[in-house]
């Protein structure tokens, strides 16, 4: 007679996609509180939700310290496929989002705030005269948007990323030049200059080093996340500034002071391979490298 125990088969295990999401996004950004504004839920949710995905694999996935939180190496295992089943299904996602055949559907840009608003503004105002049917939500934002987490389907961007799934291509290039005040530049001599920048975030970027390289000593008196503050400050004759060319023009006050050194930065567009094809993605690509 054959045992009991050999008559019980094990039911596989169900995973909810709802309880590997939340604990993903706990183990990208580490704390509970964290991953509760990256999903936008509440901590406790976090919480009940890994502790459910914990029960049903029968594994311990973190390690609770306070309020910071390790993964175990279950947990690290577990964190590394969910991320695979993230990417695909966001690709997945965003196909459905938009027709395959029809130039129709929503797609979202991400790109830097003060490009956004002098170089994109123009194509972004044609594409949707030309594709009434086309939606667009463009996000001004310093940090690299994730393509593959669906936060933005286009990806302008200063540096080209060096992984990923991705088309990828060259825009142009950007100059930087210093300017300043044509008063400014009568009254104050060269070696009493001070200098207008980034706050200190931003001090790793290539506009900062150079700035920093210009600077050679002299203070840097003025900061700012915010580019037009920079400009707005130079003009008032706040001191010297670091600007990208398009962000001047003639006429607004600033007289760029020539330097053999200037900086140049390419610029890349960026989408999902995946989603290149998709008829409104590739309009939004072919009007954005019209704005170059």
């Amino acid at each position: 007679m054959i045992g009991k125990e050999f008559t019980q088969i094990a039911k596989p295990t169900q995973i909810d996609w709802d309880d590997l999401r939340h604990f993903l996004a706990l183990a990208q950004a580490g704390t509970f509180l964290g991953a509760a504004r990256q999903i936008g839920v509440e901590h406790a949710t976090i919480s009940r939700r890994v502790t459910a995905l914990e029960k049903n694999l029968g594994r311990k996935l973190v390690d609770r310290r306070g309020r910071r939180m390790v993964l175990t190496a279950d947990g690290e295992q577990v964190a590394r496929h969910a991320a695979l089943v993230a990417e695909q299904t966001a690709v997945i996602e965003q196909l459905g989002r938009a027709s395959a055949t029809e130039t129709r559907g929503h797609v979202r840009i991400s790109a830097p705030p003060a490009l956004s608003s002098v170089l994109l503004a123009k194509p972004v105002t044609a594409i949707r005269r030309a594709h009434p049917g086309v939606e667009i939500t463009l996000v001004g934002e310093k940090r690299l948007a994730s393509l593959n987490r669906r936060e933005a389907d286009i990806a302008v961007r200063l540096s080209r990323p060096e992984a990923g799934d991705y088309a990828i291509t060259k825009l142009g290039e950007i100059a930087f030049h210093l300017y300043a005040s044509r008063d400014y530049l009568e009254t104050v001599p060269e070696a009493q200059w001070t200098f207008i920048g980034y706050d200190e975030g931003m001090n790793a970027s290539p506009q900062q080093l150079r700035l920093f390289e210009r600077a050679a000593g002299r203070p840097i008196t003025i900061r700012s996340s915010v580019l037009e503050f920079q400009a707005a400050a130079a003009r008032l004759g706040g001191g010297v500034v670091l600007l990208p060319d398009f962000a001047v023009s003639d006429g607004d006050g600033l007289q760029r002071i020539e330097d053999e050194a200037s900086l140049r930065r390419e610029v890349w567009l960026v989408v999902h391979a995946e989603i290149s094809d998709v008829p409104a993605v590739r309009v939004v690509m072919e009007a954005l490298k019209g704005a170059f």
